[in-house]
C-alpha cells in the first residue's frame, strides 16, 4: 500500500472514529451555543498556530452562523513567521490582552481549538473567558494532550479547564503515519473542521426546532 493510501484509508477511519465517539460532545456543545446565539449573546471562535484555520472555519463560512466572532490575532497565526507564533503562543498573560480587546461577556460562548492543549495562550484565554462569564468549548486531542505537560503558569491543560471537550482524535504529534522511522501526515485540521461544522448543523437544526429562526450566511458566489 502507498503512502499517500495509507494516509487516506487511516486518516478517514480516525474521522469516523471521532464522528461517532464525539457525536454526544458536539450535541452538547450545541446546546450551548445556541442558548447563547438564541439570546443574542456571542459565539466566539479562538486558536493559535495552526489551531487557527479552525476559527477561520467557523467564520464567514456559506451555511455558516452569522453570529460568529473569531479573534484572529496575527502574531499567534502563521503568516508572521512560525517561529513568532510558537513562542507567542506560550507568552503567560497574552491572552488577558486579547480578552481587553474582545468583550467576552456573561452568557457568550467561546470555542477554543488547541491540538495540544498545553500552551499558555489557549489556556489562559479559556480561563478568562469562563472569569467573564462565558461557557469554554474545546476542540483538542486527548491522547496527545494527556502526554504533554502544561506550559500555562497555572499548570493546566485546556481539557481540564473547559466546559465541554471535544476530542479531534488524533495521535499525539498529529502525524498520522509512520514512513521508515518518520512520522508524517497531520489530521487535526481536518478532522476539526469535520467537528466544528457538524456543530454548525447541530446548532442550527437546536434553533429550528426550538422556533427560532437561524441567522445563516449564504454563499457570496451562489
Amino acid at each position: 500500500m502507498g503512502g499517500a493510501e495509507r494516509f487516506l484509508s487511516g486518516a478517514l477511519e480516525l474521522a469516523a472514529k471521532a464522528a461517532s465517539t464525539q457525536l454526544d460532545a458536539v450535541r452538547e456543545a450545541a446546546e450551548l451555543v445556541a442558548d447563547a446565539v438564541g439570546a443574542g449573546k456571542q459565539f466566539w471562535v479562538f486558536g493559535t498556530g495552526h489551531s487557527h484555520l479552525l476559527a477561520e472555519e467557523l467564520y464567514g463560512r456559506a451555511g455558516g452562523l452569522a453570529d460568529v466572532r473569531a479573534v484572529l490575532e496575527p502574531g499567534v497565526m502563521l503568516h508572521e513567521g512560525l517561529l513568532k507564533s510558537s513562542l507567542l503562543e506560550r507568552l503567560g498573560g497574552l491572552a488577558d490582552v486579547l480578552l481587553e480587546v474582545h468583550d467576552v461577556r456573561p452568557g457568550d460562548v467561546v470555542l477554543i481549538a488547541s491540538n495540544s492543549g498545553r500552551n499558555a495562550v489557549p489556556v489562559e484565554f479559556a480561563l478568562g473567558a469562563q472569569k467573564a462569564g462565558a461557557k469554554v468549548i474545546a476542540l483538542t486531542s486527548l491522547a496527545h494532550s494527556t502526554a504533554v505537560s502544561s506550559r500555562a503558569p497555572g499548570g493546566q491543560r485546556l481539557f481540564e479547564v473547559a466546559d465541554v471537550v471535544i476530542d479531534n482524535c488524533g495521535v499525539p504529534g498529529d502525524a498520522l503515519i509512520d514512513v521508515g522511522g518518520t512520522r508524517t501526515g497531520s489530521t487535526s485540521t481536518f478532522v476539526g473542521a469535520l467537528l466544528v461544522q457538524a456543530l454548525v448543523v447541530e446548532v442550527v437544526t437546536v434553533l429550528t426546532d426550538r422556533g427560532q429562526a437561524p441567522n445563516v450566511l449564504r454563499s457570496l458566489n451562489a
